[in-house]
Formats: C-alpha cells, structure tokens, sequence
C-alpha cells in the first residue's frame, strides 16, 4: 500500500505517493525526477547519494522516504545557485577535481557541510571529513585542493 510523502523539496512543497520501503534517493530520482542524486553502494558507505535533510547531510540510500514528512529535503539540483557550491564547481574544475563525475554531487554537498563548519583544516583533517565520500576515480588530490581553495577564499587568504 502506497503512503503519501509531503514535503518541500529544492524550496518547493511536493505530494507524491511512494511504497513505505522506498529509500528517499529512489525517491528523489524515480518520483521527482531529481536525477542529480547518485545510487552507488546503498549501504552508505560511498556518499554517492548524500542529500541534505533540514539542512543537514544524509544517506539518502539509507533514509526512508516516508520519514521526512513534513521535512525539507535538498538534492544538488536545489543548491545550484548556492555560493558555496558555486565556488566549489569552480574550483573543481580548476584543481581538476572531477573526472566521470559520479560522486561529485555528495562529494560537493559534503564539500559544503565542511566549508560551513571549519574555516581551515589540513589536508589529513580535510581527508578525514570527506572519508564517507568515496571516489574511484581522482584519488582525492584535485578534490583535496578544491576544497582548500574555496576554504582560502573564504578567509580572504
């Protein structure tokens, strides 16, 4: 039996109907076709699917979405104007921090929750906050700078 799911979503109040078993990232994809969610483990090892929930970074494969009634729920799509976020898809680019792309969504909602929590860390402190976020592809160095660099820029260094 389906249940019926309100909550506001990139800014927006939504009312889907989604099986009580569905993972919020399915929902997301599947149901608000917020494609910008990735699925990779779905065990929450790999921070492919990270969302933020009242501002706050999850699993979405781990958190059913019949659990956020009345929440708010930010996919990358509804921080593409963020100035952090902006700042770091810059600097991505720049310290090539990306390559097929596939974790760079939770990899830049992470980015974010640290940039809004620390206002400098060393690389060993930085690698540590991002050890949930897992990247086949760079080995971490690029990101590592990205990260850095908008954390210097924040500070005006």
């Amino acid at each position: 039996m389906k249940s019926e799911i309100e909550l506001t979503l990139n800014g927006s109040a939504i009312a889907e109907h989604c099986e009580p078993r569905t993972h919020l990232a399915d929902f997301v994809r599947d149901q608000a076709r917020k494609t910008g969610t990735h699925l990779g483990c779905e065990h929450g090892s790999c921070g492919a699917c990270t969302l933020l929930l009242d501002g706050e970074p999850i699993r979405g494969c781990l958190t059913l979405a019949v659990s956020c009634r009345g929440r708010s729920v930010t996919t990358i799509e509804g921080l593409e104007n963020d100035e952090i976020i902006v700042s770091l898809r810059r600097a991505f680019k720049a310290e090539h921090a990306l390559q097929c792309g596939y974790c760079t969504p939770g990899m830049l909602i992470t980015a974010r929750d640290i940039i809004q929590r620390f206002q400098a860390l060393n690389d060993a402190e930085l690698k540590h906050e991002l050890a949930g976020n897992l990247c086949r592809c760079t080995g971490y160095v690029g990101i590592v700078k990205a990260i850095q660099r908008v954390m210097r820029e924040r500070r005006g260094t």
